[in-house]
Protein backbone atom coordinates (compact mmCIF):
# COMPACT_ATOMS: atom_id res chain seq x y z
CA UNK A 1 0.00 0.00 0.00
CA UNK A 2 1.47 3.39 -1.01
CA UNK A 3 2.08 6.22 1.44
CA UNK A 4 -0.40 8.33 -0.55
CA UNK A 5 -3.10 5.74 0.06
CA UNK A 6 -2.35 5.71 3.79
CA UNK A 7 -2.66 9.50 3.96
CA UNK A 8 -5.97 9.55 2.09
CA UNK A 9 -9.03 9.89 4.32
CA UNK A 10 -12.12 7.70 4.17
CA UNK A 11 -14.23 10.50 2.69
CA UNK A 12 -11.58 11.15 0.04
CA UNK A 13 -11.39 7.45 -0.85
CA UNK A 14 -15.17 7.35 -1.16
CA UNK A 15 -15.07 10.26 -3.62
CA UNK A 16 -12.16 8.72 -5.55
CA UNK A 17 -14.17 5.51 -5.93
CA UNK A 18 -17.01 7.56 -7.42
CA UNK A 19 -19.47 6.22 -4.83
CA UNK A 20 -22.52 8.19 -3.72
CA UNK A 21 -24.03 6.98 -0.48
CA UNK A 22 -27.79 6.37 -0.49
CA UNK A 23 -30.11 8.16 1.94
CA UNK A 24 -29.64 6.92 5.48
CA UNK A 25 -32.16 4.11 6.18
CA UNK A 26 -34.90 4.48 8.77
CA UNK A 27 -36.00 1.80 11.28
CA UNK A 28 -38.47 -0.84 10.15
CA UNK A 29 -39.64 -1.46 13.71
CA UNK A 30 -39.32 -0.49 17.36
CA UNK A 31 -35.56 -0.02 17.55
CA UNK A 32 -32.87 2.59 16.95
CA UNK A 33 -30.48 2.42 14.01
CA UNK A 34 -27.34 3.48 15.89
CA UNK A 35 -26.06 3.13 19.45
CA UNK A 36 -22.68 4.39 20.65
CA UNK A 37 -21.11 3.17 23.88
CA UNK A 38 -17.64 4.44 24.62
CA UNK A 39 -15.58 4.27 21.44
CA UNK A 40 -17.78 1.61 19.84
CA UNK A 41 -20.57 2.39 17.38
CA UNK A 42 -23.15 -0.36 16.84
CA UNK A 43 -25.24 -0.19 13.67
CA UNK A 44 -28.49 -2.06 13.21
CA UNK A 45 -28.72 -4.31 10.20
CA UNK A 46 -29.01 -2.52 6.85
CA UNK A 47 -30.75 -3.85 3.76
CA UNK A 48 -29.97 -3.38 0.07
CA UNK A 49 -32.11 -0.27 -0.36
CA UNK A 50 -32.06 2.06 -3.35
CA UNK A 51 -33.98 5.33 -2.97
CA UNK A 52 -35.63 3.75 0.04
CA UNK A 53 -36.91 0.73 -1.90
CA UNK A 54 -35.67 -2.84 -1.26
CA UNK A 55 -33.72 -4.48 -4.07
CA UNK A 56 -32.67 -8.06 -4.83
CA UNK A 57 -35.58 -10.05 -3.36
CA UNK A 58 -35.28 -13.82 -3.45
CA UNK A 59 -32.72 -16.49 -2.62
CA UNK A 60 -29.12 -16.65 -3.72
CA UNK A 61 -28.55 -19.89 -5.57
CA UNK A 62 -32.11 -19.88 -6.89
CA UNK A 63 -33.62 -16.71 -8.40
CA UNK A 64 -30.41 -14.80 -7.66
CA UNK A 65 -26.90 -15.61 -8.86
CA UNK A 66 -23.68 -15.26 -6.85
CA UNK A 67 -23.06 -11.95 -8.60
CA UNK A 68 -26.56 -10.74 -7.76
CA UNK A 69 -25.79 -11.57 -4.14
CA UNK A 70 -22.54 -9.62 -4.28
CA UNK A 71 -24.28 -6.56 -5.74
CA UNK A 72 -26.95 -6.76 -3.05
CA UNK A 73 -24.30 -7.07 -0.32
CA UNK A 74 -22.38 -4.09 -1.72
CA UNK A 75 -25.57 -2.01 -1.71
CA UNK A 76 -26.44 -3.04 1.86
CA UNK A 77 -22.92 -2.05 2.97
CA UNK A 78 -23.34 1.36 1.31
CA UNK A 79 -26.50 1.84 3.36
CA UNK A 80 -24.51 1.00 6.50
CA UNK A 81 -21.90 3.63 5.59
CA UNK A 82 -24.68 6.17 5.05
CA UNK A 83 -26.00 5.39 8.52
CA UNK A 84 -22.57 5.81 10.08
CA UNK A 85 -21.91 9.07 8.28
CA UNK A 86 -25.26 10.55 9.32
CA UNK A 87 -24.51 9.82 12.98
CA UNK A 88 -20.81 10.76 13.01
CA UNK A 89 -20.92 13.66 10.55
CA UNK A 90 -17.98 12.18 8.62
CA UNK A 91 -16.61 8.71 7.94
CA UNK A 92 -13.18 10.12 8.78
CA UNK A 93 -14.17 9.66 12.43
CA UNK A 94 -14.06 5.86 12.06
CA UNK A 95 -10.91 4.48 13.69
CA UNK A 96 -11.44 0.98 12.34
CA UNK A 97 -14.08 -1.58 11.44
CA UNK A 98 -14.33 -4.03 14.35
CA UNK A 99 -16.94 -6.53 13.21
CA UNK A 100 -18.85 -7.16 10.00
CA UNK A 101 -21.79 -9.56 9.99
CA UNK A 102 -23.50 -10.62 6.77
CA UNK A 103 -26.77 -12.58 6.75
CA UNK A 104 -27.66 -14.20 3.42
CA UNK A 105 -30.85 -15.88 2.22
CA UNK A 106 -29.72 -18.85 0.15
CA UNK A 107 -30.79 -22.26 -0.98
CA UNK A 108 -29.81 -25.15 1.33
CA UNK A 109 -27.24 -26.31 -1.20
CA UNK A 110 -25.47 -22.94 -1.54
CA UNK A 111 -21.82 -22.94 -0.44
CA UNK A 112 -20.40 -19.63 -1.69
CA UNK A 113 -21.28 -17.48 1.33
CA UNK A 114 -17.71 -16.13 1.77
CA UNK A 115 -17.53 -15.03 -1.87
CA UNK A 116 -20.79 -13.08 -1.58
CA UNK A 117 -19.87 -11.55 1.80
CA UNK A 118 -16.53 -10.42 0.35
CA UNK A 119 -18.41 -7.70 -1.53
CA UNK A 120 -18.97 -5.90 1.80
CA UNK A 121 -15.46 -6.62 3.11
CA UNK A 122 -13.88 -5.32 -0.09
CA UNK A 123 -15.94 -2.12 0.00
CA UNK A 124 -14.99 -1.42 3.62
CA UNK A 125 -11.30 -2.07 2.90
CA UNK A 126 -11.48 0.31 -0.07
CA UNK A 127 -13.03 3.07 2.02
CA UNK A 128 -11.19 2.69 5.35
CA UNK A 129 -7.99 1.00 4.17
CA UNK A 130 -6.87 -2.66 4.23
CA UNK A 131 -5.15 -2.08 7.59
CA UNK A 132 -8.62 -1.68 9.13
CA UNK A 133 -10.03 -5.00 7.89
CA UNK A 134 -12.55 -6.37 10.37
CA UNK A 135 -13.46 -9.69 11.90
CA UNK A 136 -16.47 -11.23 10.19
CA UNK A 137 -19.44 -13.53 10.65
CA UNK A 138 -21.52 -14.86 7.74
CA UNK A 139 -24.90 -16.52 8.28
CA UNK A 140 -27.24 -18.47 6.04
CA UNK A 141 -30.90 -17.57 6.61
CA UNK A 142 -34.32 -18.81 5.58
CA UNK A 143 -35.76 -15.30 5.17
CA UNK A 144 -35.00 -11.65 5.91
CA UNK A 145 -37.11 -8.46 6.24
CA UNK A 146 -38.95 -7.27 3.12
CA UNK A 147 -37.88 -10.41 1.29
CA UNK A 148 -34.35 -9.16 0.57
CA UNK A 149 -31.45 -11.58 0.23
CA UNK A 150 -28.95 -9.86 2.57
CA UNK A 151 -28.60 -7.80 5.73
CA UNK A 152 -25.30 -6.23 6.80
CA UNK A 153 -24.38 -5.31 10.38
CA UNK A 154 -21.36 -3.26 11.48
CA UNK A 155 -19.53 -2.45 14.70
CA UNK A 156 -17.16 0.50 14.26
CA UNK A 157 -14.54 1.99 16.52
CA UNK A 158 -14.60 5.76 16.72
CA UNK A 159 -11.02 6.99 17.02
CA UNK A 160 -10.05 9.01 20.08
CA UNK A 161 -8.95 11.92 17.92
CA UNK A 162 -12.45 12.00 16.41
CA UNK A 163 -13.80 13.60 19.57
CA UNK A 164 -11.92 16.74 18.57
CA UNK A 165 -13.69 16.97 15.20
CA UNK A 166 -17.00 18.71 14.56
CA UNK A 167 -19.17 15.61 14.48
CA UNK A 168 -22.84 15.80 13.67
CA UNK A 169 -24.92 18.94 14.41
CA UNK A 170 -26.81 17.00 17.08
CA UNK A 171 -23.59 16.06 18.89
CA UNK A 172 -22.23 19.59 18.55
CA UNK A 173 -25.35 21.06 20.15
CA UNK A 174 -25.07 18.56 22.99
CA UNK A 175 -21.45 19.57 23.66
CA UNK A 176 -22.36 23.28 23.69
CA UNK A 177 -25.23 22.60 26.09
CA UNK A 178 -22.97 20.64 28.45
CA UNK A 179 -20.40 23.46 28.39
CA UNK A 180 -23.10 26.02 29.25
CA UNK A 181 -24.35 23.90 32.14
CA UNK A 182 -20.81 23.58 33.47
CA UNK A 183 -20.41 27.38 33.81
CA UNK A 184 -21.39 28.60 37.29
CA UNK A 185 -24.04 31.30 37.30
CA UNK A 186 -23.44 34.50 39.37
CA UNK A 187 -25.98 33.32 41.93
CA UNK A 188 -24.38 29.91 42.21
CA UNK A 189 -20.92 31.46 42.46
CA UNK A 190 -22.07 33.57 45.40
CA UNK A 191 -23.66 30.55 47.10
CA UNK A 192 -20.50 28.50 46.63
CA UNK A 193 -18.32 31.24 48.10
CA UNK A 194 -16.46 31.94 44.87
CA UNK A 195 -14.82 35.36 44.88
CA UNK A 196 -13.34 36.82 41.71
CA UNK A 197 -10.77 39.53 42.11
CA UNK A 198 -9.78 41.90 39.36
CA UNK A 199 -6.04 42.25 38.76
Amino acid sequence: MSSNTMKTTAEERLRNLGLDLPPSPTPLGAYTEVVQTGDLLFLSGTLPLEDGSPKFPGRIGDELSDEDGRRATHLAALNALALAREYLGSLDRVGRVVRLAVSLVTTPEFRQHPKVADAASELLASVFGPDKTSTRMVYGMTSLPLGVCVVVELILEVGKSAAQTGGSPRQGAQRVRRAELAKPSPGRAARDGIVRRSS
